[in-house]
């Protein structure tokens, strides 16, 4: 089993998770013998926060109560309010379940909290550009690894723009390996290109009982 972290905190971007938390959660195009996915949304407290979009969101857990090990993954999404230092002991966290061999999965500020801690300075890596993490994180040394894409996956690490949050999904959802690979990538290719025949080629990617 997996299990899936996603950090909540004030101003959260909804639409840089939807695709990622939807599918896990629903688990409606996952393989016949799927991983079991455990998907709960932590916090520094267990306090209430609102979101970009107005939405209030009572975390499950607290950073404390997760569990490290190579099978958990955290999600951590854009918001306008990383620089509160209460954030810090996620980003500490963050650096453990790197090194345990967990996976960490960053998209638009998350990926610059992550670069302001030095997380990012030996690491292939994008967010929402280069001169972006320049200018809001000072001690950025990671020039020589920022790929200018949507999202980059490395290894254990997977970050992504604002604008990157589809591909962002399709990579934590091949990490996870619950779609099959003809399911992903007909998936991928339905929702970036809405085209009906996408989503017939995707139905016909799923296995008996899920059509």
């Amino acid at each position: 089993m997996y299990n899936v972290y996603v950090y909540v905190l004030d101003t959260l971007a909804d639409w840089e998770l939807g695709h990622v938390t939807a599918e896990l959660n629903s688990g409606r195009f996952f393989k016949n013998g799927a991983p079991c996915i455990s998907l709960k949304t932590v916090s520094y407290s267990k306090e209430p926060i609102h979101t970009m979009g107005g939405m209030t969101v009572t975390p499950d857990c607290v950073i404390d109560d997760m569990v490290m090990s190579e099978t958990s993954m955290l999600l951590l999404p854009g918001a306008d309010t990383w620089n509160d230092p209460r954030h810090g002991a996620i980003i500490k966290k963050a650096d453990e379940l790197l090194s345990v061999g967990a996976a960490v999965c960053a998209i638009c500020g998350a990926a610059a909290a992550l670069a302001g801690f030095g997380l990012l300075d030996g690491r292939p890596h994008t967010s929402n550009g280069a001169g972006f993490l320049e200018m809001v994180c000072p001690n950025y040394k990671g020039q020589d690894f920022y790929i200018d894409k949507p999202s980059v996956a490395d290894n254990n690490l997977i970050t992504a723009g604002c604008t990157g949050g589809l591909l962002w999904a399709k990579q934590i959802l091949e990490r996870l390996g619950v779609f099959g690979s003809d399911t992903l990538e007909a998936w991928y290719d339905y929702f970036s290109s809405g085209k009906l025949e996408s989503f017939f080629a995707l139905m016909q990617t799923l296995p008996s009982g899920k059509e």
